[in-house]
Protein backbone atom coordinates (compact mmCIF):
# COMPACT_ATOMS: atom_id res chain seq x y z
CA UNK A 1 0.00 0.00 0.00
CA UNK A 2 2.90 2.35 0.76
CA UNK A 3 4.20 1.89 -2.80
CA UNK A 4 0.75 2.67 -4.25
CA UNK A 5 0.46 5.84 -2.16
CA UNK A 6 3.91 6.99 -3.29
CA UNK A 7 3.04 6.37 -6.93
CA UNK A 8 -0.23 8.30 -6.67
CA UNK A 9 1.61 11.17 -4.93
CA UNK A 10 3.29 11.96 -8.27
CA UNK A 11 -0.10 13.26 -9.43
CA UNK A 12 -0.04 16.03 -6.80
CA UNK A 13 1.91 18.60 -8.89
CA UNK A 14 -0.68 18.23 -11.67
CA UNK A 15 -3.80 18.91 -9.58
CA UNK A 16 -5.62 21.08 -12.12
CA UNK A 17 -5.34 18.55 -14.91
CA UNK A 18 -6.22 15.78 -12.45
CA UNK A 19 -9.39 17.59 -11.33
CA UNK A 20 -10.49 18.24 -14.93
CA UNK A 21 -9.88 14.59 -15.84
CA UNK A 22 -11.83 13.14 -12.95
CA UNK A 23 -14.66 15.66 -13.23
CA UNK A 24 -15.00 14.42 -16.80
CA UNK A 25 -15.00 10.85 -15.49
CA UNK A 26 -17.79 11.68 -13.01
CA UNK A 27 -19.88 13.25 -15.78
CA UNK A 28 -19.37 10.29 -18.14
CA UNK A 29 -20.14 7.75 -15.40
CA UNK A 30 -23.24 9.68 -14.32
CA UNK A 31 -24.55 9.86 -17.89
CA UNK A 32 -23.94 6.12 -18.34
CA UNK A 33 -26.02 5.41 -15.24
CA UNK A 34 -28.97 7.32 -16.68
CA UNK A 35 -29.36 5.04 -19.74
CA UNK A 36 -30.81 1.90 -18.03
CA UNK A 37 -33.16 4.10 -16.00
CA UNK A 38 -34.31 5.73 -19.24
CA UNK A 39 -34.90 2.28 -20.76
CA UNK A 40 -37.10 1.45 -17.76
CA UNK A 41 -39.19 4.57 -18.36
CA UNK A 42 -39.49 3.79 -22.08
CA UNK A 43 -40.81 0.29 -21.32
CA UNK A 44 -43.12 1.24 -18.44
CA UNK A 45 -44.45 4.50 -19.92
CA UNK A 46 -43.74 4.64 -23.63
CA UNK A 47 -44.49 1.00 -24.55
CA UNK A 48 -46.83 -0.21 -21.83
CA UNK A 49 -49.01 2.91 -21.92
CA UNK A 50 -48.45 3.58 -25.64
CA UNK A 51 -47.18 7.13 -25.08
CA UNK A 52 -45.53 7.82 -28.48
CA UNK A 53 -44.69 11.41 -27.57
CA UNK A 54 -42.65 10.18 -24.61
CA UNK A 55 -40.79 7.76 -26.90
CA UNK A 56 -39.76 10.63 -29.19
CA UNK A 57 -38.63 12.73 -26.21
CA UNK A 58 -36.67 9.79 -24.85
CA UNK A 59 -34.94 9.30 -28.22
CA UNK A 60 -33.84 12.96 -28.31
CA UNK A 61 -32.75 12.69 -24.69
CA UNK A 62 -30.55 9.68 -25.53
CA UNK A 63 -28.93 11.60 -28.42
CA UNK A 64 -28.28 14.61 -26.16
CA UNK A 65 -26.73 12.38 -23.48
CA UNK A 66 -24.52 10.72 -26.10
CA UNK A 67 -23.25 14.06 -27.43
CA UNK A 68 -22.40 15.40 -23.97
CA UNK A 69 -20.83 12.07 -23.00
CA UNK A 70 -18.65 12.13 -26.15
CA UNK A 71 -17.21 15.56 -25.27
CA UNK A 72 -16.43 14.65 -21.67
CA UNK A 73 -15.13 11.19 -22.65
CA UNK A 74 -12.56 12.91 -24.88
CA UNK A 75 -11.34 15.12 -22.03
CA UNK A 76 -11.33 12.11 -19.73
CA UNK A 77 -9.14 9.98 -22.00
CA UNK A 78 -6.87 12.82 -23.14
CA UNK A 79 -6.45 14.06 -19.59
CA UNK A 80 -5.49 10.71 -18.12
CA UNK A 81 -3.01 9.94 -20.93
CA UNK A 82 -1.42 13.37 -20.47
CA UNK A 83 -1.20 12.71 -16.72
CA UNK A 84 0.48 9.37 -17.33
CA UNK A 85 3.08 11.00 -19.60
CA UNK A 86 3.77 13.77 -17.07
CA UNK A 87 4.16 11.30 -14.19
CA UNK A 88 6.51 9.12 -16.27
CA UNK A 89 8.51 12.23 -17.17
CA UNK A 90 8.79 13.25 -13.50
CA UNK A 91 9.79 9.78 -12.26
CA UNK A 92 12.32 9.24 -15.04
CA UNK A 93 13.93 12.63 -14.36
CA UNK A 94 13.96 12.07 -10.60
CA UNK A 95 15.50 8.64 -11.03
CA UNK A 96 18.17 9.91 -13.44
CA UNK A 97 19.03 12.88 -11.22
CA UNK A 98 19.29 10.64 -8.16
CA UNK A 99 21.57 8.18 -9.96
CA UNK A 100 23.84 11.13 -10.86
CA UNK A 101 24.25 11.91 -7.15
CA UNK A 102 24.87 8.35 -5.97
CA UNK A 103 28.39 7.54 -4.87
CA UNK A 104 30.98 5.48 -6.75
CA UNK A 105 30.42 2.58 -4.35
CA UNK A 106 26.83 2.27 -5.60
CA UNK A 107 27.93 2.09 -9.23
CA UNK A 108 30.52 -0.57 -8.45
CA UNK A 109 27.70 -2.78 -7.11
CA UNK A 110 24.90 -1.94 -9.57
CA UNK A 111 24.62 -3.38 -13.07
CA UNK A 112 24.15 -0.91 -15.89
CA UNK A 113 21.45 -3.06 -17.49
CA UNK A 114 19.50 -3.14 -14.21
CA UNK A 115 19.52 0.66 -13.97
CA UNK A 116 18.54 1.03 -17.63
CA UNK A 117 15.65 -1.40 -17.12
CA UNK A 118 14.34 0.57 -14.16
CA UNK A 119 14.63 3.88 -15.99
CA UNK A 120 12.87 2.54 -19.10
CA UNK A 121 10.64 -0.55 -18.67
CA UNK A 122 9.69 -0.03 -15.01
CA UNK A 123 8.73 3.60 -15.62
CA UNK A 124 6.67 2.47 -18.62
CA UNK A 125 4.79 0.03 -16.35
CA UNK A 126 3.90 2.88 -14.01
CA UNK A 127 2.86 5.02 -16.97
CA UNK A 128 0.45 2.32 -18.18
CA UNK A 129 -1.01 2.02 -14.68
CA UNK A 130 -1.61 5.78 -14.38
CA UNK A 131 -2.94 5.97 -17.94
CA UNK A 132 -5.33 3.01 -17.85
CA UNK A 133 -5.39 1.11 -14.58
CA UNK A 134 -6.01 3.97 -12.16
CA UNK A 135 -8.75 5.53 -14.30
CA UNK A 136 -10.53 2.25 -14.91
CA UNK A 137 -10.29 1.27 -11.24
CA UNK A 138 -11.97 4.52 -10.18
CA UNK A 139 -14.53 4.10 -12.96
CA UNK A 140 -15.43 0.64 -11.62
CA UNK A 141 -15.77 1.94 -8.07
CA UNK A 142 -18.03 4.80 -9.18
CA UNK A 143 -20.12 2.49 -11.34
CA UNK A 144 -20.45 -0.09 -8.60
CA UNK A 145 -21.43 2.50 -6.00
CA UNK A 146 -23.90 4.20 -8.33
CA UNK A 147 -25.44 0.93 -9.50
CA UNK A 148 -25.88 -0.40 -5.94
CA UNK A 149 -27.56 2.87 -4.87
CA UNK A 150 -29.91 2.90 -7.88
CA UNK A 151 -30.79 -0.79 -7.57
CA UNK A 152 -31.61 -0.47 -3.89
CA UNK A 153 -33.84 2.52 -4.66
CA UNK A 154 -35.61 0.74 -7.53
CA UNK A 155 -36.29 -2.58 -5.70
CA UNK A 156 -34.17 -3.56 -2.71
CA UNK A 157 -35.14 -7.25 -2.78
CA UNK A 158 -34.19 -7.71 -6.43
CA UNK A 159 -31.03 -5.64 -5.83
CA UNK A 160 -29.86 -7.92 -3.01
CA UNK A 161 -30.43 -10.98 -5.19
CA UNK A 162 -28.47 -9.45 -8.10
CA UNK A 163 -25.56 -8.45 -5.85
CA UNK A 164 -25.06 -11.85 -4.19
CA UNK A 165 -21.91 -12.68 -6.30
CA UNK A 166 -20.28 -9.25 -5.70
CA UNK A 167 -18.64 -10.00 -2.29
CA UNK A 168 -17.22 -13.24 -3.75
CA UNK A 169 -15.93 -11.27 -6.74
CA UNK A 170 -14.24 -8.71 -4.43
CA UNK A 171 -12.55 -11.48 -2.42
CA UNK A 172 -11.32 -13.13 -5.59
CA UNK A 173 -9.89 -9.86 -6.91
CA UNK A 174 -7.91 -9.37 -3.68
CA UNK A 175 -6.54 -12.93 -3.94
CA UNK A 176 -5.66 -12.35 -7.60
CA UNK A 177 -3.85 -9.07 -6.85
CA UNK A 178 -1.85 -10.55 -3.96
CA UNK A 179 -0.44 -13.32 -6.19
CA UNK A 180 0.16 -11.23 -9.32
CA UNK A 181 2.47 -8.67 -7.71
CA UNK A 182 5.35 -11.06 -6.83
CA UNK A 183 4.98 -12.71 -10.24
CA UNK A 184 5.47 -9.40 -12.01
CA UNK A 185 8.42 -8.50 -9.78
CA UNK A 186 10.15 -11.71 -10.94
CA UNK A 187 9.32 -10.87 -14.56
CA UNK A 188 10.75 -7.36 -14.32
CA UNK A 189 13.85 -8.53 -12.47
CA UNK A 190 14.51 -11.08 -15.21
CA UNK A 191 13.96 -8.46 -17.92
CA UNK A 192 16.64 -6.39 -16.20
CA UNK A 193 18.94 -9.43 -16.41
CA UNK A 194 18.26 -9.64 -20.15
CA UNK A 195 19.15 -5.93 -20.45
CA UNK A 196 22.36 -6.46 -18.46
CA UNK A 197 23.51 -9.36 -20.66
CA UNK A 198 22.73 -7.35 -23.81
CA UNK A 199 24.50 -4.22 -22.54
CA UNK A 200 27.58 -6.19 -21.49
CA UNK A 201 27.74 -7.94 -24.87
CA UNK A 202 27.43 -4.73 -26.88
CA UNK A 203 30.07 -3.00 -24.74
CA UNK A 204 32.47 -5.92 -25.13
CA UNK A 205 31.71 -6.64 -28.79
CA UNK A 206 35.39 -6.38 -29.79
CA UNK A 207 36.53 -8.84 -27.10
CA UNK A 208 33.77 -11.32 -28.01
CA UNK A 209 34.82 -11.37 -31.65
CA UNK A 210 38.54 -11.41 -30.86
CA UNK A 211 38.11 -14.63 -28.87
CA UNK A 212 35.48 -16.10 -31.23
CA UNK A 213 33.01 -16.43 -28.34
CA UNK A 214 29.88 -15.56 -30.32
CA UNK A 215 28.31 -19.03 -29.80
CA UNK A 216 28.82 -18.80 -26.03
CA UNK A 217 27.36 -15.29 -25.89
CA UNK A 218 24.36 -16.34 -27.97
CA UNK A 219 23.75 -19.29 -25.67
CA UNK A 220 24.06 -17.08 -22.57
CA UNK A 221 21.56 -14.58 -23.97
CA UNK A 222 19.23 -17.37 -25.07
CA UNK A 223 19.17 -18.87 -21.57
CA UNK A 224 18.49 -15.50 -19.94
CA UNK A 225 15.85 -14.61 -22.52
CA UNK A 226 14.22 -18.06 -22.21
CA UNK A 227 13.90 -17.64 -18.44
CA UNK A 228 12.28 -14.22 -19.03
CA UNK A 229 9.81 -15.82 -21.46
CA UNK A 230 9.04 -18.61 -18.96
CA UNK A 231 8.29 -16.18 -16.14
CA UNK A 232 6.19 -13.98 -18.41
CA UNK A 233 4.16 -16.96 -19.64
CA UNK A 234 3.68 -18.04 -16.03
CA UNK A 235 2.19 -14.63 -15.17
CA UNK A 236 0.00 -14.67 -18.28
CA UNK A 237 -1.17 -18.22 -17.51
CA UNK A 238 -2.17 -17.21 -13.97
CA UNK A 239 -4.07 -14.21 -15.31
CA UNK A 240 -5.70 -16.19 -18.13
CA UNK A 241 -6.78 -19.00 -15.76
CA UNK A 242 -8.45 -16.71 -13.23
CA UNK A 243 -9.97 -14.06 -15.48
CA UNK A 244 -12.84 -16.24 -16.84
CA UNK A 245 -13.98 -16.93 -13.28
CA UNK A 246 -14.75 -13.21 -12.87
CA UNK A 247 -16.98 -13.29 -15.94
CA UNK A 248 -18.70 -16.38 -14.57
CA UNK A 249 -19.64 -14.50 -11.39
CA UNK A 250 -21.23 -11.68 -13.43
CA UNK A 251 -23.19 -14.24 -15.46
CA UNK A 252 -24.45 -15.69 -12.16
CA UNK A 253 -25.95 -12.28 -11.33
CA UNK A 254 -27.92 -12.27 -14.59
CA UNK A 255 -29.14 -15.82 -13.92
CA UNK A 256 -30.29 -14.89 -10.42
CA UNK A 257 -32.15 -11.83 -11.74
CA UNK A 258 -34.04 -13.92 -14.30
CA UNK A 259 -34.64 -16.79 -11.87
CA UNK A 260 -36.11 -14.67 -9.08
CA UNK A 261 -37.16 -11.55 -11.00
CA UNK A 262 -39.24 -13.31 -13.69
CA UNK A 263 -41.83 -14.71 -11.23
CA UNK A 264 -41.90 -11.32 -9.47
CA UNK A 265 -42.90 -9.65 -12.77
CA UNK A 266 -45.55 -12.36 -13.34
CA UNK A 267 -47.00 -11.68 -9.88
CA UNK A 268 -46.99 -7.94 -10.50
CA UNK A 269 -44.51 -7.20 -7.72
CA UNK A 270 -42.15 -5.38 -10.11
CA UNK A 271 -42.63 -3.92 -13.57
CA UNK A 272 -41.06 -5.37 -16.71
CA UNK A 273 -39.12 -2.12 -17.10
CA UNK A 274 -37.67 -2.51 -13.62
CA UNK A 275 -36.53 -6.07 -14.36
CA UNK A 276 -34.91 -4.97 -17.65
CA UNK A 277 -33.27 -1.97 -15.95
CA UNK A 278 -31.87 -4.10 -13.09
CA UNK A 279 -30.43 -6.54 -15.60
CA UNK A 280 -29.08 -3.61 -17.64
CA UNK A 281 -27.29 -2.18 -14.61
CA UNK A 282 -25.76 -5.56 -13.80
CA UNK A 283 -24.63 -5.97 -17.41
CA UNK A 284 -23.05 -2.51 -17.18
CA UNK A 285 -20.62 -4.10 -14.76
CA UNK A 286 -19.68 -6.79 -17.29
CA UNK A 287 -17.31 -4.64 -19.36
CA UNK A 288 -15.51 -3.11 -16.35
CA UNK A 289 -15.25 -6.55 -14.77
CA UNK A 290 -13.76 -7.83 -18.02
CA UNK A 291 -11.13 -5.14 -17.54
CA UNK A 292 -10.84 -5.90 -13.84
CA UNK A 293 -8.32 -8.66 -14.42
CA UNK A 294 -6.40 -6.33 -16.74
CA UNK A 295 -6.48 -3.58 -14.09
CA UNK A 296 -5.26 -5.93 -11.37
CA UNK A 297 -2.54 -7.07 -13.76
CA UNK A 298 -1.48 -3.47 -14.48
CA UNK A 299 -1.57 -2.59 -10.79
CA UNK A 300 0.55 -5.59 -9.80
CA UNK A 301 3.04 -4.77 -12.56
CA UNK A 302 3.18 -1.09 -11.53
CA UNK A 303 3.63 -1.91 -7.83
CA UNK A 304 6.46 -4.31 -8.64
CA UNK A 305 8.04 -1.62 -10.83
CA UNK A 306 7.51 0.97 -8.09
CA UNK A 307 9.29 -1.27 -5.57
CA UNK A 308 12.31 -1.51 -7.88
CA UNK A 309 12.37 2.23 -8.61
CA UNK A 310 11.97 3.27 -4.97
CA UNK A 311 14.73 0.83 -4.06
CA UNK A 312 17.08 3.10 -6.04
CA UNK A 313 15.48 6.39 -4.96
CA UNK A 314 15.69 5.36 -1.29
CA UNK A 315 19.42 4.65 -1.60
CA UNK A 316 21.20 7.51 0.14
CA UNK A 317 24.43 8.83 -1.43
CA UNK A 318 27.33 7.84 0.79
CA UNK A 319 29.31 10.89 -0.35
CA UNK A 320 27.38 14.13 0.03
CA UNK A 321 27.76 17.67 1.29
CA UNK A 322 27.91 18.13 5.04
CA UNK A 323 24.98 20.16 6.47
CA UNK A 324 27.29 23.13 7.12
CA UNK A 325 29.52 22.67 4.04
CA UNK A 326 31.10 25.84 2.67
CA UNK A 327 32.19 26.84 -0.81
CA UNK A 328 35.88 26.13 -1.37
CA UNK A 329 37.47 29.42 -2.51
CA UNK A 330 40.02 29.50 -5.36
CA UNK A 331 42.93 27.37 -4.16
CA UNK A 332 46.70 27.35 -4.58
CA UNK A 333 46.91 23.54 -4.53
CA UNK A 334 48.39 22.66 -1.13
CA UNK A 335 47.26 19.07 -0.43
CA UNK A 336 47.92 17.18 2.77
CA UNK A 337 47.09 13.59 3.80
CA UNK A 338 47.03 13.27 7.60
CA UNK A 339 47.18 9.70 8.97
CA UNK A 340 44.67 8.53 6.35
CA UNK A 341 43.15 5.05 6.53
CA UNK A 342 40.58 3.70 4.08
CA UNK A 343 38.60 0.47 3.83
CA UNK A 344 35.97 -0.43 1.24
CA UNK A 345 32.60 -1.28 2.85
CA UNK A 346 32.65 -4.98 1.92
CA UNK A 347 36.37 -5.58 2.56
CA UNK A 348 37.73 -7.05 5.80
CA UNK A 349 41.16 -5.42 5.59
CA UNK A 350 42.06 -1.80 4.94
CA UNK A 351 43.12 -0.79 1.42
CA UNK A 352 45.14 2.18 2.69
CA UNK A 353 46.84 2.49 6.09
CA UNK A 354 48.59 5.40 7.76
CA UNK A 355 49.06 7.51 4.62
CA UNK A 356 50.79 10.74 5.60
CA UNK A 357 52.37 13.21 3.15
CA UNK A 358 51.98 16.70 1.76
CA UNK A 359 52.08 18.18 -1.73
CA UNK A 360 53.02 21.85 -2.07
CA UNK A 361 51.50 24.05 -4.79
CA UNK A 362 52.98 23.24 -8.19
CA UNK A 363 54.69 20.01 -7.08
CA UNK A 364 54.46 16.73 -8.97
CA UNK A 365 53.71 13.72 -6.76
CA UNK A 366 54.22 10.33 -8.41
CA UNK A 367 52.62 7.14 -7.10
CA UNK A 368 54.44 3.90 -7.86
CA UNK A 369 53.71 0.33 -6.83
CA UNK A 370 52.54 -3.05 -7.93
CA UNK A 371 48.94 -3.68 -9.04
CA UNK A 372 46.64 -3.62 -6.01
CA UNK A 373 48.96 -1.54 -3.88
CA UNK A 374 46.34 1.21 -3.42
CA UNK A 375 47.49 3.88 -5.91
CA UNK A 376 44.12 4.45 -7.61
CA UNK A 377 42.29 4.33 -4.30
CA UNK A 378 44.56 7.06 -2.93
CA UNK A 379 43.91 9.50 -5.75
CA UNK A 380 40.17 8.72 -5.69
CA UNK A 381 40.06 10.13 -2.16
CA UNK A 382 41.18 13.61 -3.28
CA UNK A 383 37.99 14.53 -5.27
CA UNK A 384 35.94 12.56 -2.67
CA UNK A 385 34.90 9.71 -4.91
CA UNK A 386 35.22 7.91 -1.57
CA UNK A 387 35.63 9.26 1.96
CA UNK A 388 38.47 8.37 4.28
CA UNK A 389 37.76 5.87 7.06
CA UNK A 390 40.20 7.56 9.47
CA UNK A 391 42.31 10.69 9.33
CA UNK A 392 41.65 13.58 6.99
CA UNK A 393 42.68 15.19 3.71
CA UNK A 394 43.04 18.95 3.47
CA UNK A 395 43.31 21.29 0.49
CA UNK A 396 44.81 24.68 1.37
CA UNK A 397 43.99 23.85 4.99
CA UNK A 398 40.30 23.04 4.33
CA UNK A 399 39.10 19.55 5.28
CA UNK A 400 37.61 18.34 1.99
CA UNK A 401 34.63 16.84 3.87
CA UNK A 402 33.68 20.34 5.07
CA UNK A 403 33.44 21.97 1.62
CA UNK A 404 30.83 21.41 -1.09
CA UNK A 405 31.54 18.66 -3.57
CA UNK A 406 30.93 20.93 -6.55
CA UNK A 407 33.36 23.63 -5.40
CA UNK A 408 36.01 20.95 -4.69
CA UNK A 409 35.68 19.01 -7.94
CA UNK A 410 35.50 22.14 -10.09
CA UNK A 411 39.14 22.81 -9.09
CA UNK A 412 40.42 19.28 -9.77
CA UNK A 413 41.25 17.98 -13.24
CA UNK A 414 41.28 14.25 -13.96
CA UNK A 415 42.83 12.40 -16.92
CA UNK A 416 42.25 8.66 -16.72
CA UNK A 417 43.88 5.73 -18.47
CA UNK A 418 40.53 4.61 -19.92
CA UNK A 419 39.45 7.89 -21.45
CA UNK A 420 35.71 8.35 -21.92
CA UNK A 421 34.56 10.61 -24.72
CA UNK A 422 30.89 11.24 -25.36
CA UNK A 423 29.16 10.50 -28.67
CA UNK A 424 29.21 14.10 -29.82
CA UNK A 425 31.65 16.48 -31.53
CA UNK A 426 35.30 16.96 -30.59
CA UNK A 427 34.49 20.58 -29.71
CA UNK A 428 31.78 19.60 -27.23
CA UNK A 429 34.01 16.94 -25.67
CA UNK A 430 36.81 19.43 -25.05
CA UNK A 431 34.34 21.98 -23.64
CA UNK A 432 32.52 19.41 -21.48
CA UNK A 433 33.67 20.97 -18.20
CA UNK A 434 33.18 24.51 -19.51
CA UNK A 435 30.25 24.64 -21.95
CA UNK A 436 30.57 28.44 -22.11
CA UNK A 437 34.18 28.34 -23.40
CA UNK A 438 34.88 30.37 -26.53
CA UNK A 439 36.16 28.90 -29.80
CA UNK A 440 39.54 30.54 -29.19
CA UNK A 441 39.84 28.95 -25.74
CA UNK A 442 38.94 25.50 -27.10
CA UNK A 443 41.52 25.73 -29.89
CA UNK A 444 44.17 27.03 -27.46
CA UNK A 445 43.55 24.06 -25.15
CA UNK A 446 43.77 21.64 -28.10
CA UNK A 447 47.04 23.18 -29.27
CA UNK A 448 48.52 22.95 -25.78
CA UNK A 449 47.51 19.28 -25.69
CA UNK A 450 49.15 18.67 -29.08
CA UNK A 451 45.73 17.71 -30.47
CA UNK A 452 45.02 20.61 -32.84
CA UNK A 453 46.94 19.16 -35.80
CA UNK A 454 45.12 15.83 -35.97
CA UNK A 455 41.78 17.51 -35.27
CA UNK A 456 42.01 19.87 -38.25
CA UNK A 457 43.10 16.95 -40.44
CA UNK A 458 39.52 15.60 -40.21
CA UNK A 459 37.09 16.89 -42.89
CA UNK A 460 34.80 18.38 -40.23
CA UNK A 461 37.60 19.54 -37.92
CA UNK A 462 36.30 20.35 -34.44
CA UNK A 463 32.77 19.38 -35.53
CA UNK A 464 33.85 15.76 -36.13
CA UNK A 465 31.60 13.26 -34.36
CA UNK A 466 33.74 10.90 -32.29
CA UNK A 467 31.23 8.03 -32.01
CA UNK A 468 30.22 6.14 -28.89
CA UNK A 469 33.01 6.30 -26.25
CA UNK A 470 35.23 7.97 -28.88
CA UNK A 471 35.53 4.73 -30.86
CA UNK A 472 36.47 6.51 -34.10
CA UNK A 473 39.67 7.93 -32.56
CA UNK A 474 42.90 6.17 -31.61
CA UNK A 475 43.92 5.75 -27.97
CA UNK A 476 46.51 8.51 -28.19
CA UNK A 477 44.05 10.91 -29.84
CA UNK A 478 41.45 10.24 -27.14
CA UNK A 479 44.06 10.89 -24.45
CA UNK A 480 45.07 14.23 -25.95
CA UNK A 481 41.44 15.35 -26.22
CA UNK A 482 41.03 14.37 -22.55
CA UNK A 483 44.10 16.45 -21.71
CA UNK A 484 42.67 19.40 -23.65
CA UNK A 485 39.40 18.95 -21.70
CA UNK A 486 41.35 19.12 -18.43
CA UNK A 487 43.42 22.12 -19.62
CA UNK A 488 40.29 24.09 -20.45
CA UNK A 489 39.10 23.63 -16.86
CA UNK A 490 42.37 25.25 -15.65
CA UNK A 491 42.40 23.18 -12.42
CA UNK A 492 44.83 23.85 -9.58
CA UNK A 493 45.03 20.12 -8.73
CA UNK A 494 45.60 17.55 -11.45
CA UNK A 495 45.20 13.77 -11.29
CA UNK A 496 46.75 11.58 -14.00
CA UNK A 497 45.93 7.88 -13.72
CA UNK A 498 48.46 5.97 -15.83
CA UNK A 499 47.52 7.98 -18.91
CA UNK A 500 50.36 6.72 -21.15
CA UNK A 501 50.55 3.01 -20.34
CA UNK A 502 48.59 1.74 -23.36
CA UNK A 503 50.10 3.76 -26.22
CA UNK A 504 53.16 3.38 -28.41
CA UNK A 505 56.43 5.23 -27.82
CA UNK A 506 55.82 7.98 -30.38
CA UNK A 507 52.33 8.67 -29.06
CA UNK A 508 53.67 8.54 -25.50
CA UNK A 509 56.17 11.24 -26.39
CA UNK A 510 53.41 13.49 -27.75
CA UNK A 511 51.25 12.87 -24.69
CA UNK A 512 54.22 13.58 -22.42
CA UNK A 513 54.66 16.94 -24.13
CA UNK A 514 50.97 17.67 -23.60
CA UNK A 515 51.16 16.55 -19.97
CA UNK A 516 54.15 18.79 -19.34
CA UNK A 517 52.06 21.75 -20.47
CA UNK A 518 49.10 20.55 -18.44
CA UNK A 519 51.09 20.04 -15.21
CA UNK A 520 52.96 23.35 -15.35
CA UNK A 521 52.15 25.37 -12.23
CA UNK A 522 49.64 22.80 -10.95
CA UNK A 523 49.80 20.35 -8.06
CA UNK A 524 49.86 17.04 -9.93
CA UNK A 525 49.37 13.46 -8.81
CA UNK A 526 50.62 10.87 -11.31
CA UNK A 527 50.09 7.13 -11.32
CA UNK A 528 52.50 5.49 -13.73
CA UNK A 529 53.68 2.01 -14.54
CA UNK A 530 56.57 3.39 -16.63
CA UNK A 531 59.27 5.11 -14.59
CA UNK A 532 60.08 7.37 -17.54
CA UNK A 533 56.90 9.22 -16.62
CA UNK A 534 57.88 9.88 -12.99
CA UNK A 535 61.66 10.49 -13.09
CA UNK A 536 61.22 14.25 -12.84
CA UNK A 537 58.64 14.18 -10.05
CA UNK A 538 59.30 16.34 -6.98
CA UNK A 539 58.31 13.44 -4.74
CA UNK A 540 57.81 9.75 -5.50
CA UNK A 541 55.68 7.64 -3.15
CA UNK A 542 56.15 3.88 -3.39
CA UNK A 543 53.10 1.97 -2.14
CA UNK A 544 52.92 -1.66 -1.09
CA UNK A 545 49.79 -3.28 0.39
CA UNK A 546 48.25 0.10 1.13
CA UNK A 547 51.28 1.62 2.90
CA UNK A 548 53.95 4.08 1.81
CA UNK A 549 57.15 2.04 2.01
CA UNK A 550 59.47 4.52 0.27
CA UNK A 551 59.44 8.21 -0.57
CA UNK A 552 61.85 10.64 -2.20
CA UNK A 553 63.11 11.82 -5.59
CA UNK A 554 64.23 9.47 -8.36
CA UNK A 555 67.92 9.85 -7.45
CA UNK A 556 67.29 9.44 -3.73
CA UNK A 557 65.31 6.23 -4.20
CA UNK A 558 67.95 4.71 -6.47
CA UNK A 559 70.54 5.09 -3.69
CA UNK A 560 68.62 2.82 -1.30
CA UNK A 561 67.50 -0.81 -1.71
CA UNK A 562 63.78 -1.39 -2.04
CA UNK A 563 60.85 -1.85 -4.45
CA UNK A 564 61.64 1.29 -6.46
CA UNK A 565 65.14 0.19 -7.36
CA UNK A 566 63.82 -3.27 -8.25
CA UNK A 567 61.32 -1.70 -10.67
CA UNK A 568 64.09 0.52 -12.06
CA UNK A 569 66.36 -2.47 -12.63
CA UNK A 570 63.61 -4.21 -14.55
CA UNK A 571 62.57 -1.24 -16.69
CA UNK A 572 65.32 1.33 -17.18
CA UNK A 573 68.80 0.25 -16.02
CA UNK A 574 69.76 -1.53 -19.24
CA UNK A 575 68.42 1.32 -21.40
CA UNK A 576 70.22 4.04 -19.43
CA UNK A 577 73.51 2.13 -19.28
CA UNK A 578 73.38 1.56 -23.04
CA UNK A 579 72.62 5.24 -23.61
CA UNK A 580 75.57 6.24 -21.38
CA UNK A 581 77.92 3.88 -23.24
CA UNK A 582 76.88 5.39 -26.56
CA UNK A 583 77.42 8.87 -25.17
CA UNK A 584 80.97 7.94 -24.07
CA UNK A 585 81.96 6.40 -27.42
CA UNK A 586 80.72 9.27 -29.58
CA UNK A 587 83.38 11.83 -28.41
CA UNK A 588 86.18 9.23 -28.79
CA UNK A 589 85.09 8.45 -32.33
CA UNK A 590 85.04 12.13 -33.22
CA UNK A 591 88.55 12.60 -31.69
CA UNK A 592 89.97 9.70 -33.78
CA UNK A 593 88.63 11.26 -36.99
CA UNK A 594 90.36 14.51 -36.22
Amino acid sequence: MNTLVRLISYLRPHRRRLILTYVSLLVVTGLNLIIPWLVKQVIDIGLTRGDHRFLIQAAFFVVAISLVRTVFAYWQRYGVQALSQLVAYDIRNQLYDHIQRLSFSFHTRAQTGQLMSRTAEDVNSIQRFIGMGLLDALNILLLLGGIIAILLRMNWRLALIALIPIPLLAAFVLYFARHMRPLWRQVQQQFAEVSSVLQENLTGAQVVRAFAREPYEMQKFDETNREYMRLRLRAIRFWGTNFPFMMFLISCSTALILWFGGPMVARGEVTLGTLVAVNGYVLMLAMPVQRLGFIVNLTAEALAAGDRIFEVLDTEPEIKDAPNAIELPPIKGYVRFERVHFKYPDDKRATLEDIDFEARPGEIIALVGHTGSGKSTLINLIPRFYDVTEGRITVDGYDIREVTLRSLRRQIGVVLQDTLLFATTIRENIAYGRPDASEEEIIAAAKAAHAHEFIISFPDGYDTMVGERGITLSGGQRQRIAIARALLMNPRILILDDSTSSVDTETEYKIQQALATLMHGRTSFIIAQRLTTVKNADQILVLDHGRIVQRGTHEELLREPGPYREIYDLQLRDQEEAAAAIARTEPAAKGGQV
